[in-house]
């Protein structure tokens, strides 16, 4: 689901207005109030657009994650470049988030078998 919040907060760390952020996409302050206020949800090709303009994923304006930036997974600029890690510290990194990953996969899939049997 869109989320209104998320482009709220783009847009002010950004010091537009509505009026402003709409007239960037041709679209209406009233528009860009609904989209904020959650009464409307844009289409994928302005939220694509949105999150070009914000340099945000998609996702993060899904709240499918809450990483705002575009990560290129095959960069550890995130660690500081791979230029400063051995082939062995990488390889644990990469190891380690691996692991947390299968956590929280499981942990969600915990969660979801309790709200199943609470039913």
């Amino acid at each position: 689901m869109f989320s209104g919040s998320r482009l709220r907060k783009l847009r002010k760390d950004s010091g537009l207005t509505m009026k402003d952020f709409g007239a960037k996409f041709s679209l209406a302050e009233s528009t860009i109030s609904g989209y904020e206020n959650g009464s409307r949800n844009p289409d994928l090709e302005t939220i694509d657009k949105f999150a070009t303009f914000f340099n945000v994923s998609v996702d993060y304006l899904m709240g499918r994650t809450i990483v705002p930036t575009v990560i290129d997974e095959n960069s550890l600029s995130f660690f500081g470049g791979p230029e400063k890690y051995t082939p062995d510290e990488i390889a644990e990194m990469e190891a380690a988030l691996e692991r947390y990953r299968e956590m929280k996969r499981r942990a969600a899939e915990a969660a979801a078998k309790e709200k199943d049997q609470n039913k």
